[in-house]
């Protein structure tokens, strides 16, 4: 499993390429982006991604009221074991592609944990 920018240019190594943004990325059109899913549904909520805006400083509280919305929202659940079940499909090679500059403090980071996590 690998994470990669949207903006990237897409490779074959990329294998599956999930999107795993509740907003569609600017400037970049579905040609483009050469996906196999677009799993708006797990992203965090408006409310939850405006309070973070990728400080650093709230990045273990953000891990810890995402990872509750993947466990409590209907929604968020239901992508999360589609992605899971796209991983198993793939014998974990896929790449959750995102659109966001920061690399370290993002969404995806948490998605890929649990998502190992979830598999030992």
């Amino acid at each position: 499993m690998q994470l990669k920018r949207v903006y990237e240019e897409a490779e074959k190594k990329d294998n599956f390429r999930v999107l795993v943004d509740r907003i569609w990325p600017r400037g970049v059109s579905k040609q483009e982006a050469k996906l196999d899913l677009w799993l708006k549904e797990i992203g965090p909520s408006k409310e939850l991604r405006k309070w973070f805006g990728h400080d650093p400083d709230k990045f273990d509280e953000f891990r810890q009221k995402y990872l509750k919305e993947l466990e409590e929202d209907t929604e968020k659940k239901e992508a999360f074991d589609h992605l899971i079940q796209c991983y198993e499909e793939q014998n974990g090679e896929i790449t959750l592609v995102f659109a966001t500059k920061e690399l370290k403090y993002n969404h995806v980071v948490i998605i890929k944990e649990k998502l190992i996590n979830e598999r030992k």
